[in-house]
Order: C-alpha cells, then structure tokens, then sequence
C-alpha cells in the first residue's frame, strides 16, 4: 500500500469541516453517519482494543487453523458481531459479517493479519491499544492496517441495522487472514464462494483508489567466502531490516582490524546524513556500527529513512573485500544507494503519469541458508513491461559483475502486475461521500504504491481508511490511527454502505 501520486497530494488539514455544498449525500446517509458517531464511538475503539489484542503475524511453524492467536481473533470478532445483531461466518483463512438479505451483494473487504512488530520500539506493548501515551492517537499493531477500519466496519452496519435504513444489496464484510504474508488460501476461497459484483476495500487511502502498483522485489545472495588478506579491513557482518514489506530503521555492521584513518572516513561520510543517527562502539579489536533510521511501509519510502541503505552509503568508504558482507555493501551502494525510484539500477527506472514512479526500497539483509540475501522491494506502475522490466534487471545485475568480478550466488525477481479499476461504478459515489464529509470538493480517484486484495477482485476500489497526504503508520514501528480519524471513518464507512447499497443497477 500506499505512495500515492501528486493527484492524492491534495491539503486535507481538517477531519471534521463542515459539509460541503457542492458534495451532497442523501439525508439518511447523513443521519445514520452522525447516529454511528453518536451512539458507538467509544464502543468502536473499545472493539479496536480487544482485536489489537491478538498477535495474529503468520508464522512458519504453526498453520492459522492451529495457531490460537487467530483462532481467538475469529472467535472473538464473531462473538462481537453477533452480538451486535450481524450474521457471522467462519471460513477458515476468511470471515465473512453480513448485514442484510438481498440478492445482490457489495462486498467490503479488509484484513484481520498484521505484520510483525518490535516490543523494543514501543512505548507499551505494541498489540495493547496505547491511548494515553500520546494523546489524540490510538497506538497498537493492526490500529491503522487493518484492525480499525474492521472496527469502524462492525458499527457502521450496527448503525444502519438500528435505523431500519432499507437496502438494496446485502453488505458483505470480508475479512481474510493471510493478507500481510500469502494470498493463495484467499485465491483458493475465491473459486468456491460467489463474490459480491462490485466490492470495496477498506485497506488503503482515501479519496478513492482505482489503481496500485504491482508488489515487486530483488533477491541478491553472495555465498560467504574466506578473505584473502585477513589483516586488512574487512566486513564481518551486515545485516537489517525487520520484514520485506518496511522500509528499516536499523542496519549493522562490524569491521574486523579497523583502522584510525578507516573509522575517520567513515564517520565523515556518515556526517553528511545528519538525519541517520549512527552508533560507534570498538569492542575485542572490532568496530560495530549501527544506523538508525525511520521506519516506513515499503510502499512509501518517501517516509522513512533507510538504515540499510545508509549504513552501507557511509561504509562506501573504503573497498571492501568480496566475501558475503563486503559484496553485499558494494552491490548497494553500486546498485541502489539512497535513492527511491531505482535511477541506478541500470535502466530500470520509469514512471506513469497517474500511478507516478516505480520505488525502489531497500527491505532486509540477512543471512540464509545459501549466504547473505538482500531485498529490494520495487513497486511497479503500469508503463513498462514485466517482460522488459526483467530484461533490463538481469542486465544491470550482469554488468555489476563483469565490472566488479563479484558473482552472486543466486538472484531472484519477482514481477507483481499492476491493478487499475477506473470504470468500476462505485468511483462516483464514493468521492461523493468523501467530499461531502471532508470538504475537500476537487478530490479524485488516486494510485498508490501498496498491494491490496483488490487486485483479486471484481470491480474493487478502495476506500481509506488513511487520508492522502498523510504519511501511512502500518508497518512502521510506530503505528496509530487517530481518534479523528477513526470518528470520520466511522461517518464515512457508514454513509459509504447506505449509498452503494442502493446505488441504482445501470450505473
């Protein structure tokens, strides 16, 4: 998600203005919206508080259906919902909260995962809704992606049951469960349940999104290797990163038989980026360096500052032997460096016009089984081939070597194809509600770097639950939504379902 084009860059100081003239919603929207706020404010941040409670990260050894932090999610969403007097179903890897009986179907689509988080960079636990530590701000893993916009979800469709609002189309909550780490069981669910004809997600940015990017990523692996002349500098370890979807805020590096001259170099270069803190500390004939930045979702690298990247800008210092570590450096700062949109990975560069650039962003180094692999997430617009695009990729890489004579161990890319949806029928109205609630009369559809679901979805647009302009907390160290915000969701979320629910059948 989310790096949204100059067209999403629009001021948009005021979550609660008053309405505008020229944007108009019907008068039930409107009552049922200010009801919702009224009536289940509190009550939607106290759901919020419960669902943040569950750490549900995918893990490798332990299948969701095993593991109690999802199980008790879905227990404890359903157990809400029908509380709250909404039908609840339980597909496994999928949740589905109904309100209503109609033929036809919108679906409403989000997700109940969460990346990881760091206990260690959080004031509280990061799966305990913080509400003190920084007032006006709702702080926890899941408050912004994707746990709060399900709470808004849940009280807006009590809002509209309360109010016997008549509705054309059966409301379709859809929650999936995989959608931070794997999309297959939901592709899997997809062939067997009939889906809704026209469908929203709630898991990217307002105004309205009707194109993302394509989640794209480099794989470069150096196999470790013995350095040849073992009492000149050299890299005993680089490593950083969190997860491959976070720009990082962390990066470290140690150097064997460090020198004076070398260490003064090096902290001369790292002086030119006095936005990165970075740490000296000479242990045992050693010197450990770390690099902290900010962290960011990948999607929007704009907003962050990359410790990775960074680090091995200030280590361009001095040449570095070609073992696992030294290589890996060099690749970045020949390849990558500091940058966002790719302008020195050969020519792989480019932008659209609506979508805006390719970014590039520097995830993880870390070692595996077949050395030190780093990740470069590259999110992709429509304007160049995937075809083309991997040409020009290996051809860089190819070059990097014959210049260099450094030979990776293995280099792996993945191409994720962009999405666009701009005659999906729901856009109007949508920017409808959005301008009314907001003021904000010029809004229009947006792109964004992020990679929803939508992507697998019929007519599938998305809608907030973040407001353009405003850097994206989820998947940062630092993730919030805040008490405005989740207030005019709630407004918005519940006009929005009252207005595509009755949205006649020839638009």
């Amino acid at each position: 998600m989310k790096f949204r084009s100059k067209i999403a860059q629009i001021a948009a100081p005021l979550l609660l203005c008053p309405l505008a003239a020229a944007a108009n919603v019907s008068p039930v929207a409107q009552k049922t919206a200010d009801y919702a706020v009224e009536h289940y404010e509190a009550a939607m941040t106290d759901t919020l508080a419960e669902l943040v409670q569950f750490k549900t990260v995918a893990r490798e050894d332990l299948p969701l259906e095993q593991n109690p932090e999802f199980t008790g999610f879905k227990r404890a969403l359903c157990g809400k919902a029908e509380a709250l007097g909404l039908a609840c179903e339980d597909h496994g890897y999928v949740v589905i909260v109904a309100l209503g009986q109609g033929k036809e179907k919108i679906g409403i689509v989000t997700h109940g995962d969460v990346q990881p988080a760091n206990p260690a960079k959080w004031s509280k636990s990061p799966f305990e809704l913080d509400r003190t530590s920084e007032p006006g701000k709702l702080i926890a893993r899941g408050s912004e992606d994707d746990k709060g916009a399900i709470a808004t979800a849940l009280y807006a469709m009590k809002a509209i049951a309360d109010k016997g609002v008549p509705m054309q189309r059966r409301v379709e909550l859809i929650v999936y469960l995989g959608e931070e780490s794997d999309w297959g069981p939901l592709q899997a669910f997809l062939k067997e349940y009939e889906m809704p004809a026209h469908n929203i997600t709630i898991d990217a940015s307002y105004p309205v999104v009707t194109a993302e990017k394509g989640w794209s990523e480099v794989r470069a692996t150096f196999a470790e290797a013995a350095v040849a002349d073992q009492g000149k500098p050299y890299l005993g370890e680089f490593h950083g990163g969190y997860f491959r979807s976070q720009v990082p805020d962390e990066a470290h590096a140690s150097i064997v038989n460090p020198t004076a001259e070398l260490e003064k170099a090096i902290r001369a270069r790292a002086a030119q980026h006095p936005k990165v803190k970075y740490e000296f500390a000479s242990k045992d004939g050693v010197l450990e360096i770390t690099a902290r930045g900010v962290a960011t979702h990948s999607s929007e690298p704009e907003h962050g500052i990359n410790a990775i990247a960074f680090l091995a800008d200030a280590l361009a210092a001095y040449e570095w032997p070609a073992n696992a570590a030294g290589a890996t450096v060099r690749y970045i700062n020949d390849l990558i460096g500091t940058g966002i949109v790719a302008e020195q990975f050969g020519d792989i560069a480019y932008r659209d016009d609506f979508m805006g650039p390719m970014t590039g962003a520097l995830t993880m180094v870390k070692a595996d089984d077949k050395g030190l692999t780093s990740y470069l997430n590259l999110r992709r617009p429509t304007g160049k081939s995937a075809e083309l695009l991997d040409r020009q990729i290996h051809a860089a890489i190819d070059r990097w070597q014959q210049h260099t004579g450094i030979q990776m161990a293995d280099v792996g890319v993945h191409l994720g194809e962009p999405y666009r949806a701009d005659n999906a029928p729901q856009v109007e109205p949508l920017l409808q509600v959005f301008r009314h609630f907001t003021g904000i009369e010029d809004a229009g559809p947006v792109a964004i770097g992020g990679s929803t679901n939508a992507k697998l979805l019929p007519n599938a647009v998305s809608f907030g639950p973040s407001m353009p302009g405003k850097a994206y907390t989820g998947h940062s160290e630092h993730e919030f939504i805040t008490v405005d915000q989740l207030r005019l969701n709630l407004k918005m979320y519940t006009a929005m379902m009252i207005e595509i629910a009755n949205l006649q059948a020839a638009k």
